[in-house]
């Protein structure tokens, strides 16, 4: 591990499972200098198993972690320490030699496009943090395939943790355990650190007995060693390294390297009546509904949806130029907060067994709730908040945290893809992008082609949400939503997107942008979204095949007058809904030249400068 610190105390803590001997020599390195800088008491090699996974909740049982939720089978509730609850982007960083290795050297200001971190200042951070930092504790060695074992797209990794939490977590999120070590040989993996920053005894009591150190809490990345080194917090985006650590941040530089795409996306197959099936890609900021889409009931009749994974999409064109992919996860870790029978069944009908919950109120019957449950108490039925106190709707704070969780395994959503474990992936044949826009969007339009879809994904815009620190509602600017997720310059980021492009025989998705929350001037909701947003899919499924009819605008093709199906639905005003409106999009326009040129200054690409200026023109004949 970075960087080689002589360890104070050269003897190996006890193995208590698995074998170290047996481990390729790479991984036993990984795991003997590791336990020599932070110095457990014990180290255990989990292997996956139902047996294992009792011990682990057992423990966290013991020490006041987790409280089993009576009402349902195999649940727990994690109330975390109230300064642990979200992913930091200003304590989440990338080292690099240079600075542009990272992010794009901004014309003014810092760049909001990741955060880079000198070798220098991480080697002194680094030391300050991790000599003896286990003490006391076990040192949990977990092995990890994301995506389906053995699968061409998947890679592996190991996570060296000392929370009992994460082990819990990993092995719902990724596939998790013995098999993993079996296909490692001596093969490379992503080497994961984690430390929840508390060695024993402490040094302070516990708040809700749950293990963090703020003051220290530093999430690094180390792409050219392959490494990820995180402290401080025990939060699921933190400390699950094999989420937007490694499936975003270190996959998508891994992706430039090997030529295939890392992205930010839900994965879903469509049906139509007549049984044929496509499989889209969708990239959406937090809150913009992405769940939901991957998990939808859709309103008309005949069509199916079904759910290969709700977050992230590793993307690879085979042989035959069809673009594949796979969900490299295994799990859903949703946000609880909105989720209900009617905007959700079917992520509700997944999430009541097998399940953590973290940060969620509890009902004194052993239940859970949340803000947008939909669900009545029933008569006698009190509310404990996440902050573990009485809760009553009059107490002026909500009793779950907006952004608490469900990590749930995905092979219980009822809708979930036959392939969905597909070694060779799915063929993706449509990219969405979305975001949450109250004005000036259309419902849905389309790239003229794939330089004009990068540029779409490039200048997406979404209403800021409670999944980082960024408090209120302001638009922000969310590039292919993967702006706090980078894993090198989105410059070279976006090159390597056009790129796809001179692949030989690539068949090229059609991109297309959604937006399911324009309002009109009383603040309503424009379009009813949740099951009727499938009408906007089949579009997209007919423009695919050839027979669905468009109209060319500004921006990009809509639907023509009667391509979109409205049949059943009452008080839908088409004109409003796609309005193009010159006075908004000559300010879009000049908001996103501007992020472009401060933000991404020399490292724009050509063709990105290209697609803006013929998007200037176009507008300026309205």
């Amino acid at each position: 591990m970075p960087p080689q610190l002589k360890a104070e105390v050269n003897v190996m803590p006890r193995v208590v499972q698995g074998d170290l001997e047996n481990l390729p020599p790479e991984a036993r390195n990984f795991i003997e200098s590791s336990a020599k800088l932070c110095q457990p008491e014990s180290i255990h090699i989990c292997d996956g198993s139902e047996e294992e996974n009792k011990k682990i909740l057992d423990i966290m049982v013991e020490q006041g972690m987790i409280k089993k939720l009576s009402k349902y089978e195999n649940c727990w509730l994690a109330l975390t320490d109230p300064r642990d609850v979200a992913r930091i982007e200003s304590k989440t960083v990338i080292i690099t030699q240079e600075q542009r290795d990272t992010t794009p050297i901004p014309k003014t200001g810092t760049s909001q496009l990741g955060r880079w971190m000198s070798e220098e200042d991480f080697e002194k951070a680094f030391n300050i943090r991790f000599p003896g930092c286990m003490q006391g504790r076990t040192m949990y060695v977990i092995p990890f395939s994301m995506g389906p074992i053995g699968s061409p797209l998947s890679k592996i990794g190991i996570e060296l943790t000392d929370s009992p939490y994460v082990v819990a977590s990993m092995r719902i999120m990724t596939r998790m355990g013995t098999d993993v070590l079996k296909g490692l040989n001596d093969g490379e993996f992503v080497k994961c650190l984690h430390s929840v920053g508390c060695p024993l005894p402490l040094k302070e009591p516990l708040i809700n007995n749950w293990p963090c150190n703020p003051e220290l809490t530093l999430i690094a990345h180390l792409p050219d060693r392959r490494e990820i080194i995180s402290f401080g917090s025990g939060y699921g985006g933190n400390s699950l390294l094999g989420k937007k650590c490694f499936a975003l941040r270190i996959a998508s530089r891994i992706a430039k390297e090997e030529g295939w795409l890392a992205e930010h996306m839900l994965i879903l197959g469509i049906t139509n009546p007549e049984g044929e099936k496509k499989y889209f890609a969708a990239a959406f900021p937090s809150a913009c509904g992405k769940t939901n889409l991957a998990m939808m009931n859709p309103s008309l009749p005949g069509w199916k949806i079904e759910c290969v994974g709700d977050d992230i999409a590793w993307m690879k064109f085979d042989e035959q130029g069809n673009l594949r992919a796979i969900n490299p996860e295994n799990g859903f870790f949703g946000v609880a907060p909105g989720t209900s029978v009617k905007t959700n069944p079917n992520a509700i009908k997944t999430i009541f067994k097998n399940t953590i919950f973290t940060n969620v109120a509890e009902t004194s019957d052993g239940g859970v709730y949340w803000e947008g449950i939909d669900e009545p108490l029933p008569p006698g039925i009190t509310l404990t908040s996440w902050k573990n106190k009485d809760w009553t709707p009059d107490n002026g704070e909500p009793c779950a945290h907006p952004n608490s969780r469900f990590c749930t395994p995905a092979r219980q959503c009822p809708i979930v893809d036959p392939a969905w474990e597909s070694p060779e992936g799915v063929p993706i044949e449509g990219i969405i992008f979305g975001g949450r826009r109250p004005a000036g969007v259309p419902l849905v339009y389309e790239a003229f082609n794939w330089q004009h879809g990068v540029f779409i994904g490039a200048a997406m815009r979404s209403e800021a949400t409670a999944a980082a620190e960024h408090k209120g509602k302001i638009i922000m600017h969310d590039p292919f939503a993967m702006r706090p997720f980078f894993g090198y310059n989105f410059g070279k980021y976006l090159a390597h997107w056009l790129s796809m492009a001179h692949r030989p025989a690539a068949k090229l998705p059609r991109i297309f942008h959604v937006n399911w929350f324009r309002k009109d001037s009383q603040g309503k909701f424009l379009w009813p979204g949740y099951g009727e947003n499938s009408r906007v899919l089949e579009w997209m499924f007919n423009r695919i095949e050839g027979k669905a009819s468009a109209k060319p605008t500004a921006i990009g093709y809509i639907p023509a007058d009667t391509a979109l199906n409205l049949k059943g639905l009452e008080d839908v005003n088409l004109t409003e809904l796609f309005d193009i409106s010159k006075e908004f999009w000559e300010k879009e326009i000049e908001e996103i030249k501007q992020y472009f040129e401060v933000q991404v200054n020399a490292d724009l690409p050509y063709e990105i400068e290209r697609e803006m200026l013929a998007l200037e023109m176009r507008i300026k004949q309205l």
